[in-house]
């Protein structure tokens, strides 16, 4: 497309105070809120307005009026875990509310005639906002001043290509400034805007599209349909068999309420909600709460040098002039910014400092050159500019009184085929930054074919970060592949790469010799490589859906606006609190301090969140299905059910409630992978069916030896404590000793409440003789060998699964 570049421009001055005021009297300002995470109402209702919470409140009320206190513990726990859930979502939405301030765009307004840097929310009707490359357009608008201005509309149109703004055209809310600068009027603010409600949208605090949240779901659902038939039974067989209406509702109930896996929403929403705080307190912002999610299933990780790898500014290193005859073959590099060898007696340093002066809003590569050139020299006037752009790789401007049109930028593009941009090449082997200054022939909007002529080499030293090299060395022990995407030259890239001994690094390859139109080459291409220079935004975004394809969950990290594309098309967005707030808006994650070295522990926290949730939720099922199995059997064999409320709210809390919440919290490096449901449902059902018909048989067998009710139902919650607490130690593998002590205090606090008499009233206990209960801890011990033996099989099978998909 064409790139214009246009003169100086009309002052402006914007608004004035008191117009400000008037507007904001008027109501005409753009209130939008930064939606980052739900109202306190919202929290609320999400953890009280359930519709488990609904059954188990029902059960609760009917169990206060028709059975002692003891009986209706369950509904104090279901309290209980609801403060629970909405303290710790409010803590997460008080981390995420704090984090949003901190990394929200400040646009720039001009009022009175000054610059000035207000908060989004501060923008009024008729506000006059600059535009720099990387910046949002917030609001929408009307340009009235445009220097080469390219907007990137891909996030609303899905268009690819940027459309160049002139003189009063639209720009809408939702789009990015990609190269050039200008100015717009806002016309539409606040809920007006085009983009307002999808931003706000897209912010919002939510468990949305999350594979774990529809597994969870789904799982929650079946077990609806499970327990209306058994209800039903259950209902039926108590009433009947129970000795009387109290009687036979506390049996009943005490079958239905562990059937309902209540706290699994919950531990979900604590476990999301602790990994935000935690991420809060590394000064990373999540954005989009299904990317702790996501975080946990990335095993490719996209990076691009600039502002990752490197730090984010350069230092000028020296310029290597190029002589008349350099398209032939000789150039002389001076090693020193004072060098001014020539093209024609060309005065290299004033040019550069010309250059630098032309830009209005200098990307890290010009800032490099103005800091070591700050002064222009006199007589420079600038008639027309380009901005730098990744699409063309250089910049350019043209300047009055014959002295010409210059461009700065990648060597191997404007002195493509020459010596120049071989020399260029082989200084860029050392790691150094190497930028083309060169003279062209015909406006800077209009350069003629083959005019360019290469002038001199600039090189700036880029700063590798300090906590680099871990960093790679982590994502590699973690199976995790790394590809350096850069727009820089191949070479120089490889370079960086290898001096931090990335694999790949030595075999860079230039994405300018991808097939265009092979879309299978270019995957195969991309999957080969590790590192990649010259690559165009547009690639960038080709290269995160090639590893898509092939299967692989990508993260992808960048901190310019030429990485926006392939930040919204990857799985995870990972954008640097520094960067353009056009990659910060995309975004899934933002790293507020810069480091790198967040990263892995921002992969790692996702990594225990979905890893733990994984863990109770085989808890939580394995006691459904028991319940179930349980109900079943009673009900064929027309028994009164084993348990009364009491007993189950004990088991429950001792072998599920409280070693889950612990368990969620735990470190937990596995990577996830998908088919979450199918592998709870492979460990729950099978041992679910084990727990519910070891329980049965111990309290048929007790029922058979003493013909008391009461020392049965003893005798079978003790041979069901025994069993659960075995399911508990296979689901906290690997055992560390904190899970010993974790285990061995559940069993002594149920000890306790078997042992002494105010535990026995209590919780209405009846032992008989010994060789009963005894008998039922050896049936419990039986019932632990299968289950050992079901989870020996199952951990063979996922490994041998693991190693095919490796």
């Amino acid at each position: 497309m064409t790139h214009p570049g246009t003169a100086v421009a009309e002052p402006l001055t914007g608004l004035s105070a008191d117009q400000v005021a008037r507007r904001v009297a008027a109501g005409e300002v753009n209130d939008v809120p930064a939606k980052t995470s739900r109202s306190m109402a919202e929290i609320v209702r999400a953890n009280v307005l359930t519709p488990f919470n609904a059954i188990i409140g029902t059960l609760f009320v009917i169990m206060l009026a028709v059975g002692p206190i003891q009986d209706s513990l369950f509904g104090f726990v279901i309290i209980a875990n609801s403060a629970i859930g909405i303290l710790q979502e409010w803590r997460a939405k008080q981390t995420l509310d704090s984090l949003a301030v901190v990394g929200e765009a400040r646009p720039r307004v001009l009022r009175d005639g000054q610059e000035r840097e207000i908060g989004a929310s501060e923008i009024v009707l008729g506000d006059v906002i600059l535009l720099g490359p990387g910046e949002r357009i917030l609001v929408d608008g009307r340009t009235v001043r445009a220097d080469a201005l390219e907007v990137d509309e891909s996030l609303l149109t899905g268009e690819s290509d940027p459309v160049l703004k002139g003189g009063d055209d639209p720009v809408m809310s939702g789009s990015f400034v990609v190269a050039g600068t200008g100015a717009f009027e806002a016309t539409k603010v606040g809920h007006q805007a085009y983009a307002a409600r999808l931003a706000a949208e897209a912010q919002k605090f939510t468990l949305v599209d999350s594979e774990l949240r529809t597994g969870i779901n789904n799982i929650l659902k079946y077990m609806t349909w499970l327990m209306v038939p058994a209800g039903i039974l259950q209902v039926i067989t108590q009433l009947h068999r129970s000795g009387g209406v109290r009687a036979g509702i506390s049996r009943t109930i005490a079958g239905l309420v562990p059937m309902v896996p209540e706290g699994l929403v919950l531990l979900t929403s604590v476990a999301f909600a602790v990994g935000v705080i935690r991420l809060g307190q590394r000064n990373c912002l999540v954005q989009e709460l299904p990317a702790i999610e996501g975080l946990a299933r990335v095993d490719t990780v996209c990076l691009d040098k600039t502002g990752t790898l490197t730090e984010g500014g350069m230092v000028f290193d020296a310029v290597t002039a190029l002589s008349d005859t350099d398209s032939t073959g000789s150039a002389e590099s001076t090693g020193s910014a004072e060098s001014t060898g020539s093209t024609e007696n060309t005065d290299v340093p004033t040019v550069l400092a010309a250059l630098g002066a032309a830009e209005e809003r200098p990307n890290a590569t010009m800032q490099a050159v103005i800091e070591q050139f700050p002064d222009p020299a006199e007589g420079w006037t600038v008639t027309q500019v380009a901005p730098f752009s990744s699409a063309r790789k250089w910049s350019g401007a043209t300047f009055a009184d014959g002295k010409g049109t210059w461009l700065f930028g990648a060597p191997d593009v404007l002195g493509r085929g020459t010596p120049a941009a071989a020399q260029a090449e082989k200084l860029g082997s050392t790691g150094l930054r190497v930028l083309m200054l060169a003279r062209a022939d015909g406006p800077v909007d209009a350069v003629i074919e083959g005019s360019i002529t290469p002038v001199a080499l600039i090189t700036l030293r880029q700063r590798i970060r300090s906590d680099a090299r871990s960093t790679l060395d982590y994502f590699e022990k973690q199976n995790v592949s790394l590809k350096v995407i850069s727009g820089d030259n191949a070479v120089s890239v490889g370079a960086v790469a290898d001096s931090l001994d990335l694999p790949g690094a030595r075999d860079p390859l230039d994405a300018r010799t991808l097939p265009e139109d092979d879309v299978e080459t270019f995957a195969e291409d991309v999957a080969r490589h590790s590192v990649f220079g010259r690559v165009t935004p547009q690639q960038k975004r080709e290269m995160v859906t090639a590893l898509q394809s092939r299967g692989h969950t990508v993260a992808m990290t960048g901190d310019g606006v030429n990485d926006v594309l392939a930040l919204k098309n990857a799985d995870i967005g990972v954008a640097m609190g520094s960067g353009s707030g056009a990659t910060k808006a995309v975004a899934q994650i933002v790293l507020l301090d810069d480091r790198f070295a967040t990263l892995p522990e921002v992969v790692a926290e996702g990594r225990r969140v979905i890893g733990n949730i994984e863990r109770v939720a085989n808890l939580f099922l394995v006691k459904s299905v028991y319940s179930f199995v349980l109900v079943v059997l009673v009900g064929i064999f027309q028994l009164e059910y084993p348990f009364l409320p009491r007993h189950t709210t004990l088991i429950a809390a001792l072998t599920i409630g409280i070693p889950a919440f612990f368990l969620a919290l735990a470190p937990n490096y596995e990577r996830a992978k998908p088919g979450f449901v199918r592998r709870v449902l492979r460990f729950a059902i099978p041992a679910g069916l084990v727990a519910g018909t070891e329980v049965f048989i111990a309290y048929w067998v007790a029922r058979a030896e003493s013909g008391s009710l009461l020392q049965a139902q003893t005798t079978a919650m003790v041979s069901l404590f025994a069993c659960s607490l075995y399911i508990v130690q296979l689901v906290a593998r690997p055992i560390v000793w904190w899970k010993i002590v974790l285990i061995a205090s559940m069993a002594g606090l149920f000890v306790l409440c078997v042992a002494l008499p105010v535990g026995r009233k209590f919780f209405d206990l009846h032992f008989g003789s010994w060789y009963q209960w005894t008998t039922g801890l050896m049936i419990a011990a039986v019932s632990c060998v299968a289950l050992e033996l079901l989870w020996r099989y199952l951990s063979a099978h996922s490994g041998a699964q693991a190693a095919r998909e490796i």
